[in-house]
């Protein structure tokens, strides 16, 4: 087996163990509250954090010779 393939089987089981774990903690266990609170806090912060970058991203970067608009009115 290749190097390779066994990285991506390990991807694909520790995955799926990650999703019964969770599954496990949100539906059946006492912390079922503050796994959801967590979950929500952590998929609301990389909303914002990759719609924060692309903001970032378009203040500080120069814009390019062609994409500038002149005001030629005559």
């Amino acid at each position: 087996m290749t190097k390779q393939r066994t990285m991506g089987l390990t991807i694909f089981v520790l995955c799926i163990v990650g999703f019964v774990v969770y599954a496990y903690l949100l539906m059946l266990s006492e912390w079922s509250p503050i796994v959801l609170q967590l979950s929500v806090l952590m998929a609301v912060g990389g909303i914002l954090g990759v719609i924060s970058w692309i903001g970032y991203s378009m203040a500080t970067t120069k814009p390019s010779p062609s994409s500038t608009v002149s005001d030629d009115k005559k």
